[in-house]
């Protein structure tokens, strides 16, 4: 598989050794000319001089022949950039770090579903290896085809949950209110803003993109 990183941050060497230890192929965008230099005559991989949040420099890391492109720049706003480039370029999967967790919510309007907030994942960690709880990833407990789809609510959205007429093999999981994280009822009203996370079949992720993807979001924006 290759993997190109955007940004020759501590996460991405890291990672980039891992990959490339499995006999992965991994391409670093660095806009730091020396230290392109000083980490080419350790790391046996591809560098890219530039700016990667510009479409000539990703188009250059040849996004029909990669699988991850992992925007990891200590930018938030430089990541949510590149990220929203890389996808419109045909990146298969596009991964977003954000530091501050107010930009989370907007990742997810503009369909960056691929997202981490390092600082609060290794909270949580940390905070539940203090409460002695098992520490088992969401990631392996899905199973199969179920798979997790998340989408913000628009002020014509808001109603009751039991009228948001979801497919059949569709559920609400939780929804987050103003941060806060809730377990709504069926007859529970929906209000602008709220992140309603769902769990569902495969199946249904066109239909779930077509109604609350990014590309919906932006025809009812116009």
């Amino acid at each position: 598989m290759r993997a190109v990183f955007i940004g020759a941050t501590a996460v991405t060497l890291m990672t980039a050794r891992i990959l490339l230890k499995r006999g992965h192929e991994v391409v670093i965008i660095e806009q730091d000319k020396d230290r392109i230099d000083a980490l080419a005559e350790e790391l046996d991989c591809g560098f890219i001089h530039g700016d990667g949040g510009k479409p000539a420099i990703l188009r250059e890391a040849d996004p029909d022949n990669t699988d991850f492109l992992f925007c990891l720049t200590g930018q938030d706003q430089s990541n949510i950039i590149a990220s929203l480039v890389g996808r419109s370029l045909g990146f298969r999967r596009v991964v977003t770090r954000i530091e501050d967790p107010e930009f989370e919510h907007i990742c997810i309007e503009l369909g960056l579903e691929d997202t981490i907030v390092p600082a609060r994942t290794i909270a949580r960690y940390l905070a539940d290896m203090f409460a002695g709880q098992d520490l088992l990833e969401l990631s392996a407990m899905l199973k199969a085809e179920a798979r997790v789809f998340a989408f913000v609510v628009k002020a014509e959205e808001a109603a009751p949950l039991g009228e948001l007429g979801l497919p059949r093999d569709c559920r609400v999981v939780c929804c987050y209110r103003d941060g806060k994280f809730l377990l709504p009822e069926v007859e529970d009203a929906l209000r602008a803003g709220d992140e309603v996370v769902l769990i569902t079949h495969s199946r249904h992720l066109p239909a779930l993109e077509e109604r609350w993807g990014p590309r919906q979001q932006r025809r009812r924006g116009h």
